[in-house]
């Protein structure tokens, strides 16, 4: 262990973060050490006020007038302008709605139906499941529709690429081992062959830059409730690059999308821009939830949330490597820093268990089957501190074989 930092120096870390001062706008549990923002976001005091004033205000004395008189219908077009800040993309490109599931389908219907002499979608076999079973979803409503997979049909991605694939559907980091695709370079090959792509963002959203517009990217899809702390099960996101605006058609033709919804028409028109990805009515309650969580971000530099998330994750890996190593825990993230998000991922044959009591003693971060123990690493609310007692109490529950109770091997419901 000779080398590794001490508590003393961890704690000068943290003295020196110029992020440190944003920790204290959010509700952080005494006693708890929060390192699973990769799969749900902390509280926020903004986001509580902001619900608190939209149903105990607007909802409890304007009632219906306040859609008009708090705004409320044009959220997802004003709080897509305000995400679209955080993944590169200039204004009018970003509507926040629904969830990541359904916007999945729009996107790749709407793709789809862009390249129609083309009948394959390329994925990843390792995906997050939601996007894979989406793309089935898609493919059986569309004859001769082919779905290939990275890991299954061919050992990557680029090598599925070619004339006939009409849209790319890829994780910018895999959920599962933190890894980070170089959106540029992976846009250009797909594009190289006429085909266009489609990103989700849920585990890069509010955890490093993008730059979707820069990369000249098409589509993007995301979640809000990660990184960008919008609350359980807060509205995801759709990127529309503008120049493909005037050609989408998507297939859930919602009045929300309609260009003239309160004309109440009998036959559907599709709005302009951006509004064409849209459905029904949103939900109210969580929009302005998450417009709380992302006014936090106003002024913060994701350049410097990007450096502190490196740090945090080398410093996880470099403390339970010298302290746990021994006990069988395996590296599953990239070690090259420029190779993976914001979280690291251990491998161990007995990762339930040992999560399960990480949790019981204050660790909080989740499990992946079949062996997978995920820790992220929020900037905006995780300390270097933080890391250093995770990694102790890691260290302890090993050590003393803690985890190996019997109540710590029943499966909850969710992991």
């Amino acid at each position: 262990m000779t080398g590794i930092p001490d508590l003393a120096t961890i704690e000068a870390m943290d003295a020196a973060d110029p992020l440190r001062s944003l920790r204290d706008r959010f509700v952080l549990p005494e006693g708890v050490i929060y390192l699973d923002g990769n799969s749900l976001g902390a509280a926020s005091h903004a986001a509580f006020d902001e619900l608190r004033k939209a149903a105990s205000e607007e909802w409890a004395y304007n009632l219906i007038r306040a859609w008009n008189t708090a705004g409320w219908f044009d959220m997802p077009l004003e709080l897509g302008d305000q995400l679209g800040r955080l993944i590169g993309a200039a204004s009018g490109q970003t509507v926040v709605c629904d969830t990541t599931s359904i916007n999945i389908y729009k996107v790749l219907h709407a793709a789809m139906a862009m390249r129609p002499d083309r009948p394959v979608i390329v994925a990843e076999g390792d995906s997050f499941p939601t996007d894979l079973y989406m793309a089935e979803g898609v493919a059986s409503t569309r004859k001769n529709t082919v779905l290939r997979l990275a890991g299954v049909d061919a050992p990557t991605i680029e090598e599925l690429i070619d004339e006939n694939v009409a849209v790319v559907l890829v994780n910018h980091v895999n959920y599962k081992s933190g890894e980070l695709r170089d959106m540029t370079a992976l846009t250009r090959i797909a594009h190289d062959a006429g085909a266009l792509i489609v990103w989700d963002l849920c585990h890069t959203a509010g955890a490093m830059p993008v730059e979707l517009d820069k990369a000249n990217a098409d589509f993007a899809v995301g979640c809000t409730y990660k990184y960008l702390n919008g609350g359980p099960g807060s509205p995801a996101f759709i990127y529309a690059a503008e120049r493909h605006h005037a050609d989408v058609q998507q297939p859930l033709s919602g009045w929300w999308s309609h260009a003239r919804p309160f004309a109440f028409e009998q036959a559907y028109a599709a709005g302009t821009g951006i509004r064409r990805f849209l459905c029904g009515t949103q939900p109210v309650l969580s929009m302005r939830t998450l417009k709380g969580a992302l006014d936090i971000w106003k002024d913060v530099d994701m350049a410097a949330v990007r450096t502190k998330s490196i740090a945090l994750a080398d410093l996880f890996i470099e403390l339970v490597e010298a302290k746990c190593g021994i006990y069988g825990l395996t590296l599953e993230s990239n070690r090259n820093s420029a190779r993976r998000g914001s979280q690291i991922s251990f491998m161990h044959e007995h990762g339930y268990q040992i999560m399960r009591a990480l949790i019981e003693r204050g660790v909080i971060g989740d499990f992946r089957a079949p062996s997978t123990i995920r820790f992220g690493f929020t900037p905006l609310y995780v300390g270097y501190a933080d890391v250093w007692h995770a990694v102790e109490v890691l260290a302890d529950i090993l050590r003393s074989g803690a985890w190996k109770d019997a109540r710590f091997a029943v499966k909850e419901a969710v992991t």
